[in-house]
């Protein structure tokens, strides 16, 4: 198998703390110097949320434009994607940062259980947050916690909903959704290649789930990610000493399998994205 892998580090998400991991980068300093640390070990993509001082998520669309001047400044060519998730803000909250014309941003097409709350995502918010990536020309990447998010988003890009390529992430491994299971992941994959045969597709393991659904996706010729908003650690009694740790350890695995990792400019033909500077 010799096609390139897509690496995307997510970065920082809305959960993890320094006190989880001190390696974990809150500020939009600490996480420009990971994101490029991330970058120089084969990311291209950077999955980014962003937090107040005291570490708490935000939505605050001038810390995403800080964020996003240093990434290209310091990451040349690399995709930068924004988080429009739920733990961050409500409402059009949610979409805030999408004038800054971002690559691409996240996007949950339904509601699911995570550990202790609903994380819900109304119809009416959904085509809302659709309609500005398209105003904007922000490519979506679908997150899909459930099998119904994988049939719904194929609805939406089939109607012409979507911008771009259809991109979806099978996210495994959250306590309360999808568990990590090799039989339920070879049959998203079915299902995208004979219902979206012109999508492409990625997944990613949450916690000790990060490196089998790694490793699962980069076999079966997909793309993944890894990074401390999904996993703290190495191991059990390890604790992840950076973003470019995790994106190593999955760069391993595309030398395992023989996959090339995807070079920025891979990445953006892949994904149909326009070059950089254009």
């Amino acid at each position: 198998m010799s096609d390139p892998c897509i690496l995307c580090v997510a970065i920082t998400g809305s959960v993890p703390t320094k006190a989880a991991n001190p390696a974990v980068p809150i500020s939009v300093t600490e996480q420009i110097e990971s994101t490029h640390a991330a970058y120089e070990a084969g990311a291209s993509i950077c999955h980014a949320h962003v937090r107040n001082a005291d570490q708490t998520p935000s939505s605050d669309p001038e810390k995403f434009a800080r964020l996003k001047e240093g990434v290209e400044r310091h990451c040349p060519g690399m995709i930068i994607q924004f988080s429009t998730g739920g733990r961050s803000g409500a409402g059009a909250e949610r979409g805030g940062m999408l004038p800054l014309r971002p690559d691409m941003a996240s996007l949950s097409v339904g509601s699911n259980n995570f550990p202790t709350r609903v994380y819900e995502n109304p119809p009416d918010l959904v085509a809302w947050l659709a309609r500005e990536m398209q105003t904007y020309a922000v490519t979506p990447e679908i997150e899909a916690f459930d099998l119904s998010h994988i049939l719904h988003a194929i609805r939406m890009h089939n109607a012409g909903l979507l911008q771009g390529r259809l991109y979806v992430q099978f996210v495994m491994g959250v306590k309360n959704a999808m568990p990590a299971d090799r039989e339920v992941f070879d049959f998203y994959v079915e299902t995208v290649k004979s219902r979206a045969p012109g999508a492409a597709w990625c997944a990613a393991g949450i916690g000790p789930a990060q490196i089998e659904v790694n490793e699962w996706a980069i076999a079966a010729g997909g793309h993944t990610r890894a990074g401390l908003e999904d996993n703290v650690r190495l191991d059990r009694d390890t604790l992840a000493p950076s973003n470019a740790a995790l994106i190593a350890r999955a760069a391993a695995l595309c030398e395992k399998y023989e996959r090339p990792v995807a070079t920025c400019a891979q990445a953006r033909e892949i994904l149909h994205l326009r070059p950089v500077g254009g």
